[in-house]
């Protein structure tokens, strides 16, 4: 008999491994209570340590550089876009 696999949420994954970086309760005692293994507890604590860093880092001038450069774009394909029809309403009168 084959059993599926259990696909946990980001949200429960989230809480056991705060729980287990709190260590008020062992893993053991984390295993127990939500039906997980204790080496997948283990994964998910030293994911959310390496984690942890990005959360408090600032955004990157980068990503804002492409912001720019993309609404710089729309503005000037929109100008165009507005020549083209004030010359066009200038010939239908």
């Amino acid at each position: 008999m084959t059993t599926k696999r259990k696909k946990h949420q980001a949200k429960f994954k989230a809480k056991v491994a705060v729980e287990a970086i709190k260590g008020i309760r062992t893993v053991s005692e984390l295993a127990a209570t939500y039906s997980v293994h204790p080496s997948q507890i283990h994964t998910w604590k030293r994911l959310a340590l390496e984690g942890i860093p990005e959360v408090f880092e600032r955004p990157k001038p980068r990503q804002q550089e492409d912001i720019s450069a993309k609404l710089f774009e729309e503005i000037g394909r929109l100008k165009v876009e507005l020549d083209w029809l004030k010359k066009k309403s200038g010939e239908l009168r």
